[in-house]
């Protein structure tokens, strides 16, 4: 017999979405090629293609030009780290707005997924 839970709120929706694009985004694209010469237009292609989902309102992808210079190889590229990302995205559901962030630790050595605000708009 299944138990009764709790509504599911619009906040929760926004909050679930918010962590799924964050998810997908870094494993779709962490091992990705990058350069110097490509860094802008793979920020360019995770921006493009995170705003195609569902809810979402805003993109900003930053990659740390600076771990990408010192990874190159002789051939002039490296593979897309977590530690090289700083990204932000806006979940807009109904009245509930999320901002939701990926970036780079380094107390925990880690690229850490977080709920940075969240804004209700009733109006």
């Amino acid at each position: 017999m299944r138990a009764e839970g709790e509504e599911i709120t619009d906040r929760d929706i926004a909050l679930f979405e918010a962590g799924i694009k964050l998810g997908a985004l870094y494993h779709q694209f962490i091992g990705t090629p990058v350069s110097m010469a490509t860094v802008a237009d793979l920020e360019t292609a995770i921006e493009r293609s995170v705003a195609l989902q569902p809810w979402v309102s805003f993109v900003d992808v930053k990659i740390d030009r600076a771990r990408v210079q010192r990874c190159e190889n002789e051939f002039k590229y490296c593979e897309l780290r977590g530690e090289m990302l700083d990204v932000t995205v806006v979940i807009r559901y109904k009245a509930v707005e999320v901002q939701a962030r990926v970036k780079y630790e380094e107390e925990i050595d880690y690229p850490l997924m977080r709920i940075e605000k969240i804004f209700r708009n009733d109006r």
